[in-house]
């Protein structure tokens, strides 16, 4: 049914996973564009009563995005990428139904702003959570800067995002970035364990639970103002150095401008 993506719906618990390992389940456009369809299924199927999201093998969970689908892009290019994936985030956060990450691996750029996106998160022992878009010349745009800060605090989220150092297992949940670390092989157990709990109360209860925490999280201006943040990235020649160093496997040289 989908080119990057396998679901399964087993016990009213639909599963969505990211299948690129070779690309250590990498966002790209098709990506993104088929988590919006399998999260409208979430939002539709009545039969499906909760969801999880994770990647394909034990390596990651989304090593971020395709960094070679960047080039070239312009500032407007840019903000209308930064929204597709936005707005699909936003649908997940939003969803009705619980919708929870696995995470198995690396986290990182677009994919720690998935999992974020997901009502809460487990991880296994390996896990690793970064926003490493700094040294692209870039900032998060899928909504990074505003749930980072949200989940762990500004100064925290200000260390890991300017500095784009990862946060490992045990520092994501000293943070409350992750609710538990289990092992690799016990962690989807352990998630649909929690999910099996919480689909046996009301659903009409749960949906009003989940859009009144969300309630508690502030406006969203923070999203546009990011949105924005990112597209002007795209017109600096940092963010062009930043990109080419990057898929150069070289040391980026930035000159602020």
């Amino acid at each position: 049914m989908y080119e990057t993506l396998v679901t399964e719906l087993a016990g009213s618990i639909y599963t969505i996973t990211i299948n690129r390992p070779d690309k250590l389940n990498a966002l790209n456009k098709i990506v993104i564009r088929e988590l919006g369809e399998a999260v409208t299924e979430v939002y539709e199927n009545p039969l499906i009563r909760a969801a999880i999201i994770t990647g394909a093998g034990n390596r990651a969970f989304a090593a971020g995005a395709d960094i070679r689908g960047f080039a070239g892009l312009t500032k407007e290019e840019g903000m209308a990428l930064a929204k597709q994936g936005l707005d699909v985030f936003l649908k997940i956060e939003n969803a009705p139904k619980p919708i929870v990450a696995a995470v198995n691996g690396f986290a990182l750029g677009g994919g720690c702003e998935l999992a974020m996106a997901c009502h809460f998160r487990l991880c296994s022992e390996n896990a690793q959570f970064g926003q490493p878009e700094i040294s692209l010349g870039l900032i998060p745009g899928y909504g990074g800067t505003q749930r980072l800060t949200r989940y762990i605090g500004k100064g925290p989220a200000l260390e890991a995002i300017l500095t784009g150092n990862l946060i490992n297992a045990t520092a994501a949940l000293h943070f409350g970035l992750v609710n538990y670390i289990t092992g690799p092989e016990e962690l989807m157990n352990k998630t649909k364990a929690i999910l099996f709990q919480i689909i046996s109360k009301a659903p009409l209860a749960i949906a009003k639970s989940i859009a009144a925490v969300n309630a508690a999280g502030g406006n969203d201006a923070g999203f546009a103002l990011e949105t924005k943040l990112f597209g002007e990235c795209f017109a600096t020649e940092d963010m062009k150095e930043g990109t080419a160093a990057f898929l150069e496997k070289r040391q980026p040289v930035f000159k602020g401008v």
